[in-house]
């Protein structure tokens, strides 16, 4: 198995195009053509973690924080950053990352956060313009070839429902010019065929995918087609989550539900609210942009990580904000990604880094 292959399953989950223009997520270091002996997941990348997948022989990382995340002008191993990218490649081990694009995803990171604490809803932010609707054109005896090979390119998916699509007959019209070389029809002369004009949505990422299996399948040498852009939200693509917990409880009771439920030792937040807490909103990692979209929900509570002091009266006494930290709000994310990726490759170890990379600590 090749490492692209790697690469490949990991993003038919969390395709690169739904990561932040921030972000640089994907493969980092190595050559996509290696073969795989071993794959170590990790949250974090650190010299650390190279060393653990040395000894496990392991030559493939995949972490959900990318060690570049900024571009390099040198590696003399000036720091951390360098170490580990120094590291990996004298010892032939590939780096990848599944970041942005991995908390965006379906059953992303703050998906498997929230089934953490029992949590049961959907996306709190779903993604804009992540998906296009394709409208063409087909004889009628071709429809059902084209419609099939763009439902196995990735279209017509919706929720839970696949293989999606409105059809409806018409006549086509057209003349062949004398350099045309027509599947129906003949060369300057006007021709009428029964038709079907066929809709369906597809995800943006996926537009040449789409086009090329069209015109690959389609039996006219000039193939009628309109892509549109759509307004959608998609409600499974975006960021956060939200959901109602199975009983209200106080938020004391709350407090120390979250805690024993993720293991925490500490957890900081704003003063507790008289009312019951039972929409429960949260964002793995740093989450404080999602405050004014949970408080708008009427979340009752929010969890995540990296909340700065000034942040925190952006609860205004309605909506109680707890900051359960950036490493303990993502980690359980190298459980999915080894579940995932053990159900689709048996031919090499898939294993969870056991590296602490969370660099803090509390006394």
């Amino acid at each position: 198995m090749k490492l692209a292959d790697v690469c490949r399953s990991m993003e038919q989950w969390a395709p690169l195009a739904w990561q932040e223009s921030y972000d640089n997520a994907g493969l980092l270091v190595g050559d996509p053509s290696m073969e795989v002996k071993g794959v170590l997941i990790s949250l974090d990348c650190t010299e650390e973690v190279v060393d653990e997948a040395i000894l496990k022989g392991c030559n493939v990382i995949i972490s959900h924080h990318p060690i570049v995340f900024k571009g390099l002008k040198s590696l003399t191993g000036k720091n951390y950053v360098e170490r580990t990218v120094i590291k990996a490649i004298q010892h032939q081990v590939a780096l990848y990352a599944s970041h942005t694009n991995l908390d965006h995803a379906p059953k992303g990171v703050s998906y498997h956060l929230a089934q953490n604490i029992g949590l049961k809803g959907k996306v709190l932010l779903p993604a804009e313009n992540a998906l296009k609707q394709l409208t063409y054109y087909v004889p009628i005896p071709d429809q059902e070839v084209v419609r099939e090979a763009l439902h196995a390119a990735g279209a017509g998916n919706i929720g839970e429902y696949s293989a999606c699509s409105f059809a409806s007959e018409g006549i086509g019209r057209f003349t062949p010019s004398d350099e045309a070389n027509p599947v129906i029809g003949q060369q300057g002369e006007a021709e009428e065929v029964q038709e079907v004009k066929v809709d369906m949505i597809f995800p943006s990422h996926l537009e040449s995918t789409i086009l090329s299996t069209l015109k690959k399948v389609h039996p006219y040498e000039e193939v009628a087609y309109i892509i549109h852009s759509l307004s959608n939200r998609w409600d499974e693509v975006g960021a956060g989550f939200i959901g109602e917990l199975e009983e209200a409880m106080t938020g004391e009771d709350f407090i120390q539900f979250v805690k024993k439920s993720l293991g925490l030792s500490a957890i900081r937040h704003t003063p507790i609210l008289p009312k019951k807490i039972k929409k429960v909103a949260l964002c793995g990692g740093a989450g404080s942009f999602l405050i004014p979209e949970a408080k708008r929900q009427g979340a009752d509570a929010y969890l995540t990580g990296d909340l700065k002091y000034h942040e925190f009266f952006d609860g205004e006494n309605n909506c109680m904000l707890c900051d359960i930290g950036h490493y303990e709000s993502e980690v359980m994310i190298k459980d999915a990604i080894h579940t995932y990726l053990s159900n689709i490759f048996s031919n090499f170890a898939v294993l969870k880094s056991e590296t602490l990379t969370n660099p803090v600590r509390y006394a």
